[in-house]
């Protein structure tokens, strides 16, 4: 395990263009030793490059890469010290379950006892134990699958475990199980875990810090709590979350009021110095509230649908040309045609030039 410093990386594959196009515009993060995180973000965004550079498979156009203090930009990736897991399985599909798996161990010599306690141990938590000796070719895609994952966790003295988004090809019933069971093995062993994913549920169940990308830049990085009640931009706030967040075109009324249409909604954002008084008023459905009547801070909306989600209903609603979307529980009876919804002041996220202010 070890601490991960990436200072002032960036990175292009066309270097030698006058104007090039970055994959990762510039930035600086520490990966602390024994965490867990996940890079969440769209296809294309850079989030496969930033895990290849950290590897060693991509070499970046500018930056430094610290273990544990030590510089290794120009080492190779087999002197890295890291297992990585690729999207698609990679086996070795002349050798049984039990050869796949103990052949990193093997490769560094590992004790006879060692090897099998390990492979014992990692074999039991992805289910792999009743295929130990059988062909890895003749296992399906996703046991493949398993193996790879497999080998990335077979040895404890990685310096990080890099996934890029592994459990694609696996069937979703197993996704839940494999994303405890890689939470009770980081818990365990205190193995750094790096997990790429355009799955926001993913993330938000696996990871204890998310780094959300887009077209290359980071733009947020936090707790999964900190990311779904305060995103730092709009393109987090409709990104995270399901469905996305409310985000309405504004006015700034007052040093902490907003206006919406011709209605006024309090926040506890300071206004005051906003040079720009058009700006974008966000709010989760999971905080909007039914109000019996209409009081400060709500808005009155005509209901046109309601949607039975098991757990909760999902109220969808217009005011003017605004469509407003609330989570309500699913004993709340809904009264018909128009509904009052109350605004929490302090849940209330207002965006200056898509940023959170």
């Amino acid at each position: 395990m070890a601490k991960i410093d990436l200072s002032n990386i960036s990175h292009t594959y066309n270097p030698l263009d006058p104007k090039p196009t970055y994959a990762l515009n510039p930035f600086s993060m520490t990966w602390e030793n024994g965490k867990r995180y996940a890079i969440l973000g769209p296809s294309g965004c850079g989030k496969t490059t930033m895990l290849n550079i950290v590897s060693g498979l991509v070499r970046p156009s500018k930056g430094e890469i610290l273990f544990d203090e030590t510089p290794v930009t120009d080492l190779k990736t087999e002197d890295r010290n890291i297992a990585q897991v690729f999207q698609f399985p990679v086996i070795y599909n002349t050798m049984t379950v039990y050869d796949n798996l103990a052949f990193p161990l093997r490769c560094r010599e590992f004790t006879k006892d060692k090897i099998e306690e390990r492979v014992k141990a990692v074999s039991d938590t992805l289910n792999l134990s009743s295929f130990l000796n059988s062909p890895a070719r003749k296992l399906t895609a996703d046991q493949k699958q398993l193996i790879s994952l497999g080998r990335g966790l077979v040895r404890e003295d990685v310096a990080a475990v890099l996934m890029d988004e592994p459990l694609t090809v696996i069937d979703p019933d197993l996704k839940f199980r494999l994303r405890r069971n890689l939470k009770e093995i980081n818990e365990q062993y205190k193995t750094t875990l790096v997990y790429v994913t355009h799955d926001q549920n993913e993330a938000m169940t696996f990871a204890e810090n998310i780094i959300v990308m887009d077209q290359g830049e980071i733009v947020q990085v936090g707790l999964p709590k900190d990311l779904f009640e305060k995103p730092k931009t709009t393109f987090v706030g409709y990104f995270i979350g399901s469905p996305a967040m409310n985000i309405f075109h504004s006015t700034v009324s007052s040093d902490h009021e907003v206006k919406i249409n011709d209605t006024t909604i309090k926040t506890n954002s300071n206004l005051g110095n906003l040079k720009d008084k058009n700006v974008k008023l966000g709010i989760r459905s999971e905080f909007i509230e039914l109000a019996e009547k209409e009081k400060n801070n709500t808005v009155k909306i005509k209901l046109t649908r309601v949607e039975d989600f098991g757990n909760f209903k999902l109220l969808t609603g217009k005011m003017g040309n605004l469509v407003i979307k609330s989570k309500v529980e699913r004993e709340k009876p809904i009264p018909d045609g128009e509904l009052n919804l109350y605004f929490p002041p302090e849940k209330c996220c207002v965006y200056s030039d898509e940023k959170l202010v």
